[in-house]
């Protein structure tokens, strides 16, 4: 039995971290994981996160682009950041600052949802945008983005879409969930940083 996660064309737990070099995340992976993950929000089923996933799209087409433009500057998302800034532009380094929030959005709605097993989508959901995409949203973005939270299935229809084998399902969840976490709290803690910064 396939479940949604065996539909991934990449998923983040095959998104090289070379610890050894600062947690450097490699470019294409990520950029191959993240595009997989937009096809969540087709799960989800609604109208009302074709923003959301247009949102993600666009960001990672930005980061892309840099790459495409920069291949030798940008195997990591890191040394493609760092370089852009040096050259006084942050087209690149402003999608990924837009894309991790939409990741941390996923990454914490779901993960508010395994931890709470009678919590429903819309509560999980609701709860991590305003924990991150929210605050950094205009008057004109919120009622979208609102929207999209009120649309999120039943938590059982949800987990039914994932898979048959609930069993199989959990498990991958969760390893793909840590994985996403994973990589967005060593953007984060990039980000932080004065290279980082324009």
């Amino acid at each position: 039995m396939s479940t949604f996660f065996d539909t991934l064309g990449k998923s983040f737990v095959d998104v090289p971290v070379d610890a050894a070099n600062d947690n450097a995340i490699h470019t294409t992976e990520f950029l191959d994981a993240a595009e997989s993950l937009t096809t969540l929000f087709d799960v989800l089923g609604s109208a009302a996160f074709k923003p959301v996933k247009s949102d993600m799209t666009g960001n990672i087409k930005k980061i892309r682009d840099r790459q495409v433009a920069q291949p030798g500057e940008s195997q990591t998302l890191q040394e493609l950041v760092v370089n852009e800034i040096k050259e006084k532009k942050h087209t690149a380094a402003e999608g990924l600052l837009w894309l991790t929030r939409g990741l941390d959005f996923t990454a914490q709605s779901l993960r508010a949802n395994v931890n709470n097993p009678s919590e429903e989508l819309s509560d999980s959901f609701r709860s991590a945008y305003g924990n991150t995409l929210k605050p950094h949203h205009s008057f004109v973005i919120k009622p979208i983005f609102s929207a999209a939270m009120s649309a999120t299935p039943y938590r059982k229809d949800f987990y039914a879409k994932l898979g048959e084998d609930q069993a199989k399902v959990t498990e991958q969840l969760e390893q793909w969930l840590a994985a996403l976490e994973k990589n967005v709290a060593i953007i984060k803690a990039f980000e932080e940083k004065k290279e980082a910064k324009w």
